[in-house]
């Protein structure tokens, strides 16, 4: 059966996995982006992001993958047109829609083109755009994915939302058929509400973060392990166990912009969302804490050696924006500490990020004369290391902050270390 022709803006992660695996259900893609060098390189097959999976994705389907920086190739093969595009706070801490704007602008008046919207926009983003443009074919339908596991989650996600006004309804007919071979289950709305079950999901997942990790901060006071505490909670369905694992805070490129987004939303419209107010300063106060752990064991902090492992602010991407280690190398460097960072795939990434810090090469030169270490992004590669051996020997001293739970205590104290972890 032949498979309708797709048009992707915008080709940064979201537009990378999109086209790609739009290109493995069988479409040919047409994908365009402003910057040559990225397009000549994605046109050898090579992948300038961390994303498991999608390298070998956009090689497989090479034959089925266009990219380009001539907006007219895509207008003149492909209807469906799927927006991704950056929409990044500005300092008002509303949206910048300036990207979302030139795609409108460059499809003039076309009416055979219809924009579907997987950028994540304000609500009322679609109505404003169909109001300036009376009669444009627009569909919301936001993405779902996660860093690290983008093309299992475009492949096997958990819904496909669809939202779009009468006037678009045939296109919308379209977009959802495109998801069909995935068997998910398709919320069929209007834009609004589309555009704010993307914002209500991320806000409430970063909810759920910010919860457990002031559970977690009780439960050192109190002396309950939030391990424990979450795995009971957990077991609720009500509940469930995802997102219940207590750290250092979140970051990352879309909970801190959608929680704040939201926010800021509910503020323009005169109402003030306080439970995201508390979400945003839990938060921030989260990737403080680690400070105070430290100053507990060293004293001053001042030229003291510390060794963060970890800079992306999960594992299994590059991603650095919005990440702990940020915050942290900024304070530490204001303490007074000296600090080197490694992270095994997002350390040359912030090499003019991480304020105060080095990067070095390996877990083992980070840690080479340390008072402490602390664990940041729960790589594999960080559990695995030597502990009892090659890093306590180079270590000046045996103080880990396992800011993700992440390793083995009792190994750890029982060879000894002096442990520190999340709400244990």
């Amino acid at each position: 059966m032949e498979r309708e022709p797709i048009g992707v803006v915008g080709v940064g992660w979201v537009g990378l996995v999109t086209a790609a695996c739009f290109a493995e259900l069988g479409h040919e893609v047409w994908a365009r982006d402003i910057v040559p060098e990225k397009v000549d390189a994605l046109g050898r097959g090579d992948v300038p992001i961390h994303e498991p999976g999608l390298p070998e994705l956009v090689r497989k389907n090479a034959e089925r993958l266009h990219f380009t920086i001539d907006m007219g190739d895509v207008l003149d093969r492909a209807e469906l047109l799927f927006v991704c595009v950056d929409t990044p706070p500005t300092y008002s801490g509303d949206a910048d829609l300036s990207r979302v704007d030139a795609v409108l602008g460059e499809l003039g008046d076309s009416d055979k083109h219809a924009l579907v919207m997987k950028s994540t926009v304000p609500v009322g983003t679609g109505r404003s755009i169909r109001r300036r443009r009376d009669g444009i074919g627009y569909v919301a339908n936001p993405e779902f994915l996660k860093e690290g596991s983008a093309v299992e989650d475009f492949m096997h996600p958990d819904r496909v939302v669809v939202g779009a006004e009468d006037g678009s309804a045939g296109y919308a007919d379209r977009v959802e058929a495109l998801y069909s071979p995935l068997g998910a289950e398709v919320v069929r709305t209007d834009v609004a509400s589309a555009e704010m079950i993307k914002l209500a999901s991320n806000a409430f997942l970063a909810t759920k973060i910010s919860f457990i990790n002031e559970i977690a901060n009780v439960s050192e006071e109190l002396g309950a392990d939030v391990r424990e505490v979450a795995r009971g909670m957990g077991l609720d369905d009500r509940i469930g166990p995802k997102f219940l694992q207590a750290g250092v805070g979140f970051g990352g490129s879309c909970f801190p912009k959608d929680v704040q987004a939201l926010k800021q939303l509910a503020g323009n419209s005169g109402y003030h969302f306080q439970l995201l107010t508390a979400v945003v300063e839990v938060n921030e106060l989260q990737k403080r804490r680690t400070i105070g752990k430290l100053q507990k064991h060293l004293g001053s902090l001042a030229g003291k050696e510390i060794a963060l492992l970890g800079v992306a602010f999960k594992p299994n991407t590059d991603d650095v924006r919005e990440a702990t280690s940020l915050v942290l190398a900024g304070r530490l460097a204001g303490e007074g500490a000296n600090v080197r960072a490694y992270d095994p795939v997002a350390g040359s990434k912030a090499t003019d990020m991480l304020a105060g810090a080095r990067i070095v090469e390996s877990a083992l030169e980070a840690v080479d004369g340390a008072d402490a270490v602390v664990l940041v992004t729960e790589w594999q590669e960080f559990r695995e290391l030597d502990w009892t051996g090659q890093v306590k020997s180079r270590m000046r001293m045996p103080l880990v902050v396992d800011g993700r739970n992440f390793l083995d205590r009792e190994a750890l104290v029982g060879a000894g270390f002096t442990y520190e972890g999340i709400g244990r």
